[in-house]
C-alpha cells in the first residue's frame, strides 16, 4: 500500500465500536497495518466526547450501537461540524442502502475482510490529503 500523506502528525481514526473485542481487533490491526492512530469508542455519547477534544480524519461506525445508530451518529456529527466532511466508513451486518444513499458513506458489511477494510481507510485518507 502507498500512503501519499503530507501532514507530519499521523492522521486519526475514530472507530466506534460496541463489541469490546471486534474494537479491539480493528485498532490493533490499523494500527500495525497502517500509519495511522486509532481512538476507540465504545458509543455515541463516548465518539461525541472524542471529537470535541481531537479532530479525527476518518470515521468508522458501527451501525448498531446502544445508544444511537451509527447512522444517527453520523448526522449528530456533521451537524456540528459543518464546516468539514469526514470521511465515514459504516460497518453493518445488514444493508441499510436507504439510509447510506443521501449521505457520504462507504457500506462494508460485516463480516469483512480486513484487506478490504485496510485498502478503503487508505484509499479515503489519501483522498482527503489530495485536495488539501
Amino acid at each position: 500500500m502507498k500512503y501519499n500523506l503530507t501532514e507530519t502528525q499521523p492522521p486519526m481514526i475514530l472507530v466506534v465500536e460496541d463489541d469490546e473485542s471486534t474494537g479491539e481487533v480493528l485498532t490493533l490491526a490499523i494500527s500495525q497495518e497502517t500509519p495511522y492512530c486509532t481512538v476507540l469508542a465504545q458509543n455515541g455519547h463516548d465518539a461525541l466526547q472524542v471529537l470535541q477534544q481531537c479532530k479525527m480524519n476518518l470515521l468508522i461506525l458501527d451501525y448498531r450501537l446502544p445508544d444511537i445508530t451509527g447512522i444517527e451518529l453520523y448526522d449528530r456529527i456533521h451537524t456540528i461540524n459543518e464546516s468539514k466532511v469526514i470521511p465515514t466508513i459504516l460497518m453493518s451486518a445488514t444493508n441499510p442502502s436507504e439510509e447510506i444513499a443521501p449521505r457520504n458513506i462507504v457500506l462494508i458489511e460485516k463480516p469483512f475482510e480486513l484487506d478490504r477494510l485496510l485498502e478503503t481507510i487508505n484509499t479515503l485518507l489519501n483522498q482527503e490529503y489530495a485536495s488539501i
